[in-house]
């Protein structure tokens, strides 16, 4: 398969039509400011036609695609969190399938609470929870990776709460990826690098050269018709793993016998956007794209002495790989034109993630030498299917205009586990010790009990008025309300103004509330063990919140998270030079979170409500978290031209970003007292898992064929806390500064040379004392990884 969609990218190259390029590239704009054009239309957080990001009502972030192009990582999650300050993209390791599908957060707040968009369409989330212990756990999010840069345009990151314009997830903003329109052209790019560092652990200093990536990716543009195009997109993606974990003191002799980095990664993407003109008026509009990824990451290892290895097996030990597939696919077909006087658009999207996973290099102990190394441990299937019909009107009112919108959506989702083979979950021949464990060593398998298919649907109506009575002054009204199988109604409303003082300054400002409705991954997930409590075989695991297990030990049916979002900002434009700064807060309540294990060692009373289950603990999702975000997002740009040195682009952007757990559930329905629900490692991880402030400094220049652009950013220190305050990491106030030269060898052919994080930057390494088995040699909570100096190089050829 991967074969094909490789060839797919060359093919792309031969056929596309040639096309006129400037000598130098289209400058870019980074975290919305440097070089973009104040003029910039945007379509995200207004259904107005013609507002530009410096005239919107709310703030809007631009990224264009050569803003993500100029830089290391073709990966546009992580290209994302290099140039917005708002957003982040931590990198863990050793928490299982959440290594492969990472999620970004936006505000510091949980990644389910951000709604992603493509071409204004709501995306699918992965079918992934994430349960381990990282940022952003319990979340089921919307993985970005899915689509490749070269097959964008540009982004809009909305800032602001939206539930009443959008939907669900909205809390704390937008992101929408517009796919790149083109009727002619193309390009290619191919694009090597590795990491290139100096590693200093608790225990150990090295030099690293892994992570060894290769990427080639291209586009085309061909016109159907007069006004219609077809663009095609294609990437092919192989990386390398990097290993940063410590010395393992366990063994004799003391080596690094973990993998603790970034996974192994196989990817392959392709991507088709497509318009056609329907008579005078009328639009036939659609996308496709499918990504199949392959990585395999690493679990803890296990020394030749532990108890669960089989040394006729593995004489020196094993480091297990989870192995996870990942086949995503996304689209959409609909219709747009004038009907009546009205803009419509009536459209249909699907998406589908089915993610399986396999243990490698592993065993089941509890099978002795006859254990398989390979399991096959199941399969996670989400996937999406939407219907939305929004219609839009611009009319005179008095002196100014009203836009009129409104429209229906109907969305019906479906989630399923398919379990695994038997040996990936079973005890076996030798399950009657008690010191083995149950199942596939690194990730366990999905068992029968687990397997389940479910699926709900929801219905939605909106009204979205923006009223412009006077020159310079605008008001936004916005309601939506709907209705879901599972739970119930929801209705939510925003109120959003804008003056402009002067065509220089501007206030504006907006109070809304918001929701998130659980997901059904969320609702559904389970997963468990079987552990040995003799004379007894208990479980122990993950279980749905409507469970009997769950029930019994009080938990309620789950509800939509509520939030009051509220923001006031001020736009300042003279020339070249632009100014937003812009102040939010942002209350959540009844937010859902994956409790701690309620195990029966508890009290009597936990131990008498497990028994007839024949569960030894358990764990499920509650709602009941309060917190409260307040923050300031600042975002300055600057273009100088100078007739002898080349176009300057500077850019200054930042987030001062502070949360608050106001309040979490210390009861249930049946137990009172509860065992700790939230531990502090949660709430904590909730107020200090991203940084409370993030800046970027950008300076992007180009003169005839040559340029550069330089980026530093600062991460304020991030706490990854331990059972105790004395177990607490911190990794430490960090700048980080990427570098890019460019040259135009010949027209259309440039070549540049980087590196990111180019003083070989790492977080604090974790003391000795708190890293005993030496795998978790820095804290996995770094926003900005922990790999090191990335040197690469970049071949672009415009065609």
């Amino acid at each position: 398969m991967k074969a094909i969609l490789l060839a797919g990218v060359a093919a792309l190259v031969h056929v596309a039509p040639a096309a006129a390029q400037d000598a130098v590239a289209p400058e870019p704009d980074v975290a919305q400011g440097a070089g973009s054009q104040d003029g910039e239309i945007v379509v995200t957080g207004s259904r107005a036609p013609g507002r530009s990001r410096l005239d919107s009502v709310s703030p809007v972030d631009v990224l264009t695609s050569e803003t993500l192009a100029r830089q290391g990582t073709t990966e546009v999650a992580e290209a994302l969190a290099s140039t917005a300050p708002s957003v982040v993209f931590p990198r863990p390791a050793v928490v299982d399938g959440t290594d492969s599908i990472r999620p970004a957060t936006l505000r510091g707040l949980s990644p389910d609470q951000t709604l992603v968009l493509i071409n204004g369409v709501r995306g699918h989330a992965s079918a992934l929870v994430n349960v381990n212990g990282s940022v952003g756990r319990g979340s089921a999010a919307v993985d970005l990776n899915t689509i490749p840069g070269v097959a964008l345009g540009q982004i809009e990151v909305l800032r602001d709460g939206a539930s009443a314009q959008y939907g669900s997830d909205a809390i704390a903003g937008v992101i929408n990826l517009r796919l790149r329109e083109a009727r002619e052209g193309g390009g290619l790019n191919v694009t090597y690098g590795q990491y290139v560092s100096d590693v200093d652990t608790a225990r150990d200093s090295r030099s690293a050269r892994d992570g060894e990536t290769a990427t080639v990716s291209g586009w085309a543009g061909f016109g159907l018709g007069a006004e219609g195009f077809l663009t095609l997109s294609a990437e092919y993606l192989s990386r390398n793993p990097t290993s940063r974990g410590d010395l393992d003191p366990r063994a004799t002799p003391a080596r690094v016998r973990s993998r603790f980095g970034d996974p192994e990664v196989e990817q392959a993407t392709v991507f088709a956007n497509v318009a056609v003109p329907i008579g005078e008026t009328w639009q036939l509009y659609g996308w496709a794209g499918y990504q199949e990824r392959d990585s395999e990451s690493a679990a803890f290892p296990r020394v030749p002495s532990n108890v669960n290895n089989i040394a006729s097996l593995y004489p020196d030990g094993f480091l297990p790989l989870i192995a996870v597939q990942s086949r995503d696919l996304n689209s959409a077909l609909g219709v747009r034109g004038e009907l009546g006087g009205w803009r419509a658009d009536l459209n249909l999207s699907y998406g589908r993630n089915r993610l399986d996973f396999r243990t490698l290099d592993s065993l089941n102990s509890t099978y002795g030498a006859a254990s398989p190394t390979d399991f096959d441990d199941g399969a996670l299937i989400y996937d999406q299917l939407r219907a939305g019909l929004d219609l839009a009107r611009e009319l005179p009112l008095g002196a100014g205009t009203v836009n009129l919108a409104g429209g229906l959506e109907y969305r019906r989702e479906g989630y399923r586990i398919i379990a695994g083979q038997p040996e990936s979950y079973n005890r076996g021949p030798l399950g009657g010790n008690t010191a083995l464990t149950s199942g596939a060593q690194g990730f366990i398998g999905f068992q029968p009990g687990n397997a389940l298919e479910v699926s709900r649907d929801s219905v939605a109506a909106y009204v979205d008025l923006e009223f412009r009575p006077v020159e310079g002054f605008a008001i936004g009204v916005a309601g939506r309300a709907e209705h879901y199988s599972d739970f119930g109604e929801t209705v939510n409303g925003k109120l959003s103004a804008r003056y402009d003082f002067s065509p220089a300054f501007a206030l504006r400002g907006a109070v809304s509330s918001g929701f998130r409705a659980p997901s059904l991954q969320q609702s559904y997930f389970t997963s468990t063990a079987s552990v040995v409590q003799a004379p007894l075989i208990l479980e122990t695991g993950t279980y749905p919140a409507n469970s009997a297990i769950a029930r019994a030990l009080g938990a309620r049916d789950l509800e939509p998270e509520s939030s009051l979002n509220l923001s006031l900002g001020a736009v300042f434009r003279s020339g070249d030079f632009s100014l937003t700064v812009d102040a939010y807060q942002i209350e959540i309540d009844n937010q859902l979170g994956l409790s701690e294990n309620i195990a029966a060692s508890f009290s009597p009373q936990v131990a008498a409500i497990l028994a007839p289950f024949g569960v030894q603990a358990a764990r499920f999702f509650i709602n009941g978290i309060e917190t409260r975000t307040r923050g300031l997002d600042l975002v300055a740009s600057y273009r100088l031209r100078s007739e002898g040195a080349g176009i300057f682009n500077l850019t200054l952007a930042g987030n001062i970003n502070e949360i608050d757990v106001l309040s979490v559930p210390t009861t249930t329905a049946t137990l009172n007292p509860a065992p700790t629900l939230f531990a502090r490692t949660r709430i904590l991880t909730l107020e200090q898992g991203t940084p409370d402030t993030k800046v970027i400094a950008a300076v992007d220049w180009s003169l005839d064929r040559v340029g550069a652009t330089v980026r530093g950013t600062y991460h304020a220190s991030v706490l990854q806390p331990g059972a105790t305050a004395a177990a607490d990491l911190n990794t430490g106030d960090r700048v980080l500064v990427d570098l890019e030269l460019r040259y135009e060898v010949l027209d259309g052919v440039r070549l540049a040379v980087g590196a990111d994080n180019l003083f070989d930057v790492y977080p604090n390494h974790v003391p000795a004392a708190l890293n005993t088995t030496g795998v978790t040699a820095f804290p996995f909570y770094s926003p900005f990884g922990f790999n090191g100096r990335y040197l690469y190089a970049r071949l672009s050829l415009d065609l």
